[in-house]
């Protein structure tokens, strides 16, 4: 039995297919122009519209229909009221008709429950699906830690921290704009940072679980006009991240404690967080379903058929 699952983000078009144990994505950037940080969401919905019947056609080549069971879609953000995006339409729109066609249950879904899904299964960890735990998301648009805690067969993700302002990916892709550098900037400025030797960063305050980090893009502005070294730029933007998300980790076990911590988003496929984060022992998605991916979605179709 394999279920299909869409998921048509502000950064990727993505297409999976699941069957209980493994599955196959297939899934593509959405194209931005040099210099630019993103696309308006016209724009984004034309993109995985055009996107879309190249990335089925390449899943269903080696998926028979008569083998699938039921359809997921993201339809938003975050499953909470008001939460919304119009580039989620292209999904939602291909989903449907993919369920009318085959006669199959659709199930729709948020975007950051998909992250959730993906990160355990990539992890190996889908023991964590049935029990609370603590989960970051950490993407272009969105730094939140997450008290997650079974809903049925889904998840429910409540915020209980974060940062306050722009989100890590927001800063990493200004990074990634001020040393001129493609967007999403994130594996770019990953691997540019490999180089560096400097080790010093700027400690964002954080009492609890929430902390700023605008502040931290002037930091990083004036870091490089003072050194001008694009590798240890890179660095030290990640580097400041990393300490930031480390310290509210800290905060978290100790509010609360014996929740295990599961990294997923774009952001969390960065190879310095890792490092700074891995005397935590966290639950870390592999690299490639960290970022923006419909793998989740499929995933959590296949346990909602199962209630």
């Amino acid at each position: 039995m394999n279920t299909i699952g869409f998921d048509t983000s502000n950064y990727t078009t993505s297409i999976a297919c699941y069957n209980g144990v493994d599955g196959q994505n297939c899934s593509q950037l959405l194209p931005v122009k040099h210099g630019q940080l993103g696309l308006r969401q016209s724009d984004a919905l034309f993109a995985h519209i055009r996107s879309l019947p190249e990335l089925s056609g390449r899943l269903f080549s080696n998926v028979a229909t008569d083998t699938i069971a039921a359809v997921a879609v993201s339809t938003r953000p975050r499953a909470v009221e008001g939460s919304y995006m119009p580039c989620f339409l292209a999904g939602i729109c291909q989903a449907t008709l993919l369920s009318q066609a085959l006669h199959i249950p659709l199930f729709e879904v948020s975007h950051q429950q998909g992250h959730v899904a993906a990160a355990l299964w990539s992890a190996g960890r889908m023991d964590l699906m049935d029990v609370a735990h603590l989960a970051w998301h950490l993407s272009g648009g969105t730094t939140e830690l997450l008290l997650v805690e079974p809903d049925g067969r889904n998840v429910k993700a409540t915020k209980i921290g974060g940062t306050t302002d722009i989100s890590a990916g927001q800063l990493i892709d200004r990074t990634g704009q001020l040393l001129d550098l493609p967007f999403p900037s994130g594996k770019h400025i990953d691997a540019l940072s490999q180089g560096a030797q400097d080790k010093s960063v700027f400690k964002v305050k954080c009492p609890g679980l929430e902390f700023s980090l605008s502040g931290v893009q002037n930091k990083v502005e004036q870091y490089h006009e003072k050194n001008g070294d694009p590798a240890e730029t890179a660095a030290y933007a990640l580097r400041c991240v990393a300490h930031a998300v480390l310290s509210a980790t800290k905060n978290a076990q100790k509010a609360y404690p014996g929740l295990e911590v599961v990294f997923s988003g774009g952001v969390a496929s960065n190879s310095m967080l890792r490092s700074v984060l891995a005397p935590l022992k966290p639950v870390f998605a592999q690299p490639q379903y960290s970022t923006d991916n419909a793998m989740g979605v499929a995933i959590l179709a296949h346990r909602l058929l199962e209630e």
